[in-house]
This record gives structure tokens, sequence and C-alpha cells, in this order.
């Protein structure tokens, strides 16, 4: 809706971000909420503008599926003029899809698959771009967020995903790209927002998104959730959370203005344990093992029933998440702002969690041992972010650019829990009491068995901390070279310092420091031939650094810091920065007066110094490794009644070069040749919906996703799927309407994540969620 006051123009949802233009090409405003002053009508009726009198007037977004700006400040021309696959998944899409987390909203970036673990994070967000770990390249609001959690939707407003080696955008990460999750913002209006879900297997959702307008500059915005369900054809699995985020910002409309907001959420969860591995994967190709098979290459989950849950009812996992941040903005003129952004975040997570263990061929036997895992970590770090943002003109060249520092501080301390206990991977005495109830059956699994693990619970004394600084100073420059010729240059520079103390708190002994410090150099280069004022060509040149440490021990990396190994000494350089590249060449096109997208292009990521082990046990950088890939994309209105939004990623992997390790009698040299694990070689996206009246509208979406590996030896993997989703919903009146989503329509079962060894994630039956949605 956009507010029309004689004299001047509310900005408001259905402008495109930043640049204020008005969807539908009717009007340009200012970039930010706030105000537009006209002087024409000012001066014929002679009055200051401020002080007229409002008249209201009602639009519509004619394409809401289709974002044709992003959020970030540091992409210096609007997506259809930008040298790079930059993906928006908008609060419409989401909202009609009726999901609630990150893992639910990138199932529409075909391409992006999850990873599973043991330790750290193996149930929270760990996504995988272009077959390249993104879990410490989740950002929001343009600064990182490093915590290993499952992050929740109820305070966004889209999501973007950035795709190929962006150090120069993103600082330290992987190859792949990047997630940047942009927070809802308080509006010069009033409305209210209230929803309530209710669905199978116990679904149970209430959110509330309240704004006021405090006076002609000030607003004040409350998003509220509350969620819990179990899990449609799993046992025992159990969700629970409740968030809160308050917005507060002065000045809107003015040449500054200021943001004062916050986020919290906890969690408490029942983890799922997944389904093991039919075989074990250590033992394919090993004639010495008793269940040795020599017609299997690979294995995947054992066929059993999809309830079957292999952990114990007393497994948990509780996560808590804080965010504060102050943001103050001034435009010196038109043309030139300056930004400050300030950010102190907080995030604990602690879980007991027993997934099942293959590694002793007890699943060729009828059995599955129970194997704990648990963690105690909190994480915690300050960050301060000032841009510079501005146009200037050298000679007939026009120039958009931003230019900036960030600092930060990062500090981790991770742990186990005491658990005690002793165990028998074997399980020799079989399942139940008579084995200590350390083992299960594999097709009668007993999750309300005791627990085995007598230890109090608390923390076991094994304490590792872990701080990051990091210094960076950015810059961006888009140059009009004529009115066909665009180029973007972009450039980042980090001074990054990281260094690990492991403690034992019960012999009060510290082992020695492990650090790492590091100067990360990245560019971008883009050029874009323009042939039409709706379409772009273009060609692109990136840089990315995968730095010792860069999750801060929140997740798994293969640049983990190695005691023993510091910055200095003989073992200084096998703990360098992997360098990654990417190389792209693409185009974009916008059809139909501007409501339809399309997006094509074809890309090769390379890791050029990946860190292998050598024969002797050593670390070297010369790993070799790629990804060829193609991607095509699609977003807005076919026609006025028919939305659509998907793509389709073509993903083909290859290690080159992985060293010549002997570990079980077989050589890391032997996965030369294959995928990457979390690399979907075919996946595809579609969601859409029509508008039968203009109450009436339904939907219906399809999702595949190829095989994919579970490690680099591709003796694990989990086989391909068809999903299939629909949405019914009816409009009774602007106050009133109500929505029916039914997930995996057909009931399929199939696998989300593939880990290294001894089990896979399994994706939840069929569900059906109703939502009543209220608007004042």
């Amino acid at each position: 809706m956009i507010f029309i006051n004689t004299g001047r123009i509310r900005v408001e949802d259905t402008l495109e971000p930043r640049t204020g233009k008005l969807a539908g090409g009717l009007a340009t405003v200012l970039a930010s909420p706030g105000l537009l002053l006209l002087p024409q009508a000012a001066q014929a009726q002679n009055t200051d503008p401020a002080q007229l009198s409002p008249i209201k007037v009602q639009g519509e977004n004619p394409a809401p599926f289709l974002v044709k700006e992003s959020a970030s400040d540091k992409f210096t021309a609007p997506l259809l003029d930008t040298a790079k696959s930059v993906q928006v998944i908008p609060k419409e899409l989401i909202q009609s899809q009726a999901a609630t987390t990150l893992t639910d909203v990138l199932r529409n970036s075909p391409g992006i698959s999850f990873g599973a673990g043991e330790g750290g994070n193996p149930l929270g967000d760990r996504p995988f771009i272009r077959g390249y770990d993104a879990q410490s390249s989740t950002f929001i609001d343009g600064m990182r967020d490093i915590g290993s959690t499952s992050r929740e939707v109820f305070n966004l407003e889209q999501v973007e995903v950035i795709k190929g080696a962006d150090g120069a955008y993103a600082g330290r990460g992987g190859a792949g790209g990047s997630i940047d999750l942009i927070s809802k913002t308080a509006k010069l209006r009033d409305f209210t927002d209230v929803s309530a879900g209710f669905g199978t297997a116990n679904y149970f959702r209430q959110t509330v998104d309240s704004n006021w307008q405090l006076g002609d500059t000030t607003a004040f915005r409350l998003n509220a959730m509350n969620h819990s369900q179990d899990v449609d054809g799993r046992d025992t699995i159990d969700y629970k959370r409740w968030g809160v985020a308050p917005t507060i910002s002065f000045g809107l409309g003015t040449p500054t203005r200021v943001t004062l907001s916050y986020f919290h959420m906890e969690s408490d969860d029942t983890p799922d344990s997944g389904i093991p591995y039919a075989y074990p994967s250590g033992w394919i190709g090993d004639k010495s093992k008793a269940g040795y098979d020599p017609n299997r290459t690979e294995t995947g989950p054992a066929d059993v029933d999809r309830d079957n849950f292999y952990g114990l009812s007393s497994d948990y996992r509780r996560t808590r998440n804080d965010m504060g941040t102050l943001k103050v903005e001034h435009d010196f003129t038109d043309t030139l702002t300056l930004r400050n952004q300030t950010r102190y975040t907080r995030g604990t997570q602690r879980y007991v969690w027993t997934n099942p263990d293959d590694s002793k061929g007890n699943v060729l036997k009828g059995l599955v041992y129970r194997s704990p895992k648990s963690r105690d970590s909190r994480v915690s770090t300050w960050a301060n972010q000032t841009d510079l943002q501005g146009e200037f003109q050298t000679g007939q060249l026009k120039h958009k650019f931003l230019t900036g520092i960030e600092l930060s501080v990062e500090d981790g301390r991770k742990g186990g829990l005491n658990l005690g206990g002793s165990s028998n991977t074997s399980c020799p005495n079989g399942a139940g009491a008579a084995g200590g109830y350390f083992c299960t059956s594999l097709y009668n699994p007993t999750p309300n068995d005791p627990s085995p693990y007598i230890g109090n619970g608390g923390p076991n004394g094994q304490i590792t901390y872990s701080r990051t600084l990091t210094k960076s100073i950015y810059g961006f420059d888009t140059i009009d070279l004529s009115d066909r010729w665009q180029t973007t240059l972009g450039l980042r520079v980090d001074d990054y310092n990281t260094r690990m103390d492991p403690w034992d708190t019960t012999l009060k002994t510290q082992s020695a420091r492990v650090e790492r410090h590091d100067t990360l150099f990245n560019y971008q280069l883009g050029l874009v031939y323009k042939p039409a004022s709706n379409g772009s060509i273009y060609v692109s040149y990136g840089t990315s650094s995968t730095p010792a440490g860069a999750t801060l021990s929140e997740g798994a990396e293969t640049q983990g810091l190695t005691p023993g190994r510091n910055n200095v000494g003989p073992n200084a350089d096998d703990m360098a920065p992997e360098k990654n590249r990417t190389m792209e060449l693409g185009t974009k096109w916008d059809f139909l007066d501007g409501r339809l997208g399309l997006t094509a292009a074809i890309f090769r990521v390379e890791t050029t110094n990946a860190r292998i082990t050598q024969a002797d046990g050593d670390y070297a950088m010369a790993g070799k490794k790629h990804v060829d890939g193609l991607e095509l994309g699609f977003s807005g209105n076919v026609t006025p009644k028919w939305q659509v939004y998907g793509g389709y990623t073509y993903l083909k992997s290859r290690i080159d070069e992985n060293g010549n390790y002997i570990s079980n009698g077989r050589s890391s040299a032997e996965d030369e040749g294959n995928d990457f694990p979390n690399t979907p070689k075919h996946s595809f996206s579609l969601w859409n919906t029509y508008a039968f009246t203009p109450n009436l509208s339904a939907g219906v979406g399809a999702y595949f996703v190829d095989k994919q590996y579970g490690n680099t030896a591709n003796t694990t993997s989990i086989p391909s799927y068809w999903r299939f989703d629909a949405m019914a919903g009816y409009k009774f009146n602007k106050t009133v309407d109500v929505q029916v989503n039914v997930n995996n329509l057909f009931n399929k079962t199939y696998y989300t994540q593939a880990y290294s060894t001894h089990y896979a994630a399994i994706a939840p039956g069929r569900s059906a969620v109703a939502t009543l949605n209220l608007h004042f």
C-alpha cells in the first residue's frame, strides 16, 4: 500500500528496496522508508509540505515474486545489471508456502543442499552452495552470524543468496557463496497482522507483526512468534520455540535516521537421529571384514519404516540467540550517505543426542548402536560496520560507489557434557536390557529405554576457547562506460587473526595455543553489456579465501586449526587460507513490462590450494577441486493472475588432486575423480500460484533433488527424489483470510542429508497446516 499526501509520498512495502521505485513503474521515490517532497504541490498551496492534509491512495505490487533490488548496499547496481548470480526469495513467497525455517525457504534455491554431522553443528543450519559449505557465510542484514542454530523466518523480509566466490562482498568464507537474511523494519504507518496455524502432528504456530507510527518521523515495530509441533511420519521427535523482535526507528524521512533493534529466540527440541546406513562405509573394499560384500561400492539408508527413531526420548537440543543492533544513517546530499551499524550477538547451544552408528557391522545383524554426542557451547560477537555510499562523475564516466570498514571480535567457548557410563559398540549382548540399553533393534527400536549414560549431564571439564579478530576495508564501484556498457569493481582486504586455547578445568591445565594471522585479499570484476534496457549479458570473475578456524569451532571445516601448526615455524604454510575463484557468464532479462524475470548463467568454481594430507601424515596446500555448473531462474508473473518462482541447477563437481594419505588400507588418492559430498548433479524447484478470483487462489510446488554422496570416497549416498506441495487460500475481506498448505503431498519417503558415515537424515511425511490471518 502507498500513502500519498498532497506534497509528499510515503514509501511503503510495494516499493523496490533501496531505489524506492514504485512497482509497475508509476513513480520514483526515495530509497528508504521516508518522505519525498513534491515542490510543485507545496508552491501551489504556498505552505509547508509537512503540514498538508493527507490523501490516501492504494496500490498493488503487480509481481511480488520478482525483486529487482538487493537490500545490500554493497551491490551498487540493480540486480538486472549486477554481474553476479543473486537470488532474492521475498516474503510473499515465504508466506505463500507457510515456510517457518531457513531450510524451508532455501528449498526455493536449487543447487543448495544441507550437510549432516555428528558433533559441532549436526542439527543446525549447514547449507552448501554450489558444493561448498556456507555455514560460516550466513549473514543477517549484512553482518556475519556465526552461531550454530536453526534459523526462523518470523522476522524476515526476504532472503538473499549470493552465489559464487564472493570474498569481496562477504570477507572470509567458502567458494560457493553466502546467504543474507534481511530483517523487517519499522514503517511510517499503523498495521497489525496476526496469524494462527493449526496442523497435523500437533502443529501450532502463532505470530504477530504490529507497527505503530509514533510521530511524523518515528515508528515502532514488534514481531513475535510461538511454535510447537511433532513431526509427521516420525516417532518421538518434537520442536518447540518462541521469539520476539522489537524495532524502533527515529528520523524516518529525514536526512538522519536511527534504528534500534533486538532479536531473541529460544528453542527446545528432541533431535532427529535419522536412519542408519545398511552397510558400514568403512567395510566397502575391505576383504578382512566378516560382512565384506564384493559387489558393494557404496551404501545408502537401511530399508526400514520411516517412523523408526534410533535415539532416546531423553535426548534434547536447546538453543538461545540474542542480537542487538544500532544503525545510524545520514544523508549529506541526495547522492552521498554515511551509515554505521553496531551489533552484539550471543548464541548458546546445549544438546545430548544419540545417533545411529553402523561402524561395527551391527546393522548387518539387525542391531543399531546408540552413539552418544553432547555439546555445551557459546559464541558471541561484537561488530561495527561503517559505509559511505554515493555517486560522482569523472568526465563522461558515471560512478556509483560504496566504501567501508568493518571491525569484529568473535569469541567462542565449546565443551562436552559428562554422560559417563561405558559401552560396547559391537553390541555383543544384543538390544535392550541385556546389552545395557546401548543398542536397539534395527526394525523395532525402543526410544523410551532408560538412558545408559549415567553421568550428571554437566560440563565435562574439556573446554576450548576461540577468538577471532578481523579488521576489514572494502570498496565497490559500478562505472557506466556508455549507455550499453558497465563495469563493476570490488576489493576487500581482511586482517584476520584467530586463535584456539584448549583447557582442562578439572586438571587446571592448558594445552598449547594454536593461532593464525593472515591477510585475505579478494576482489570481484564484472563487465555488463545491455543490448536493451530490460536485459543484460555479463561476465565476472571473483575470489574468496577460506582461512583456518573460519567457523570458530561452530561447525565442520577443512581448514580447522590444528595443534602444533601455528603461523610461524616449519608448519606455517600448511595452515594457509584456501584460495577459491569463480568465473561466470550470464544473462538477465525482465519481460512482460517488468513483471517476469529470467536469468541464466554458466560458471566454474575452483579451489586451487585445498589442504590435503600426504603419505607421511603432514598437511600440504596442494589439493585441487572444481565445480562446473549451469543455473536457470525465473520469478514474477506470467499473467496478472499467475505467479511463478523457481529454477534449475546443474552441478558437475570433481576432486582433482587429493593427496595420498593411507587410512584403513585405502589411499585418499582414490578419491580423485569423485564427486563432492552434498552436491546433487541436478536440482529443480517450481512454485506457482493462480488467482482464480480476487478472493480465491491456489498453488502447487514441485521439487527435484538428485542423488547426493555423503563423503569424498563416494561410498555413502542418499537417492534422488521428487516432492510436491500444494496451497489454497481464500480472502473473506481485507481483514480476514485463510490459507491451507499440504507439504509432501504424496507422502514420499526421501532423505535430505547424507552424513559421511553411519546415518542419513530423513524427511517428514505428508503434513497439512491451516492458517488464519487477521489484518488491522
